[in-house]
């Protein structure tokens, strides 16, 4: 049954970078609570307590308002197949753009996408599995290549102008600062 552990041990980070899929959870103070479905190939354990992940052009851009405001994220994970888990990783974030020195630092662990948008780490203070009886069995089919080939049919100029119109602020108005400062 469920764990509390104080970081990723070796067989959860094997675990991680098995999945297809993750979540994460933010919230500011007020407004609504946002969990965002994650794929492709865009996630990294970096320690047994840092993790960090590619957040790729959506059309909202919730997590980076959130964390301004709140820097409290959880992210999770489940089994769809085989053994029954449900890995969360509880913890605190921040967001980098191109314009910050972590963002670059980090883009070398992922493959080159036109689409990216920013670049999440989180410092992990808890570690969480639980049963994942409940979750159906699903198979893995492939990634969705939508994203990316939208991303590359709009080149960077037009990801930009994407981003001024539908990722400056959170469906409750708060700022993303995705260009800086506003």
């Amino acid at each position: 049954m469920g764990k509390q552990l104080e970081s990723i041990t070796p067989e959860l980070q094997a675990f991680i970078e098995d999945q297809k899929i993750f979540f994460v959870g933010t919230a500011a103070e007020e407004g609504r609570v946002n969990v965002s479905p994650k794929g492709t190939d865009s996630f990294r354990v970096i320690g047994p307590n840092q993790v960090v992940w590619l957040n790729l052009t959506g059309s909202g851009n919730e997590t980076a308002a959130h964390l301004l405001l709140n820097d409290r994220m959880t992210i999770m994970f489940c089994s769809f197949e085989e053994k029954p888990i449900i890995l969360r990783l509880y913890g605190t974030a921040q967001i980098y753009h191109e314009r910050d020195e972590q963002f670059h630092s980090y883009l070398g662990l992922f493959p080159t996408n036109v689409g990216t948008r920013q670049i999440i780490s989180m410092q992990v203070d808890l570690v969480q599995t639980s049963c994942g009886f409940a979750v159906p069995f699903m198979e893995f089919k492939s990634e969705r290549s939508t994203l990316n080939t939208w991303a590359e049919k709009q080149g960077k100029e037009r990801i930009e102008a994407y981003w001024d119109n539908k990722n400056r602020k959170s469906i409750d108005g708060f700022e993303t600062q995705i260009f800086g400062e506003e």
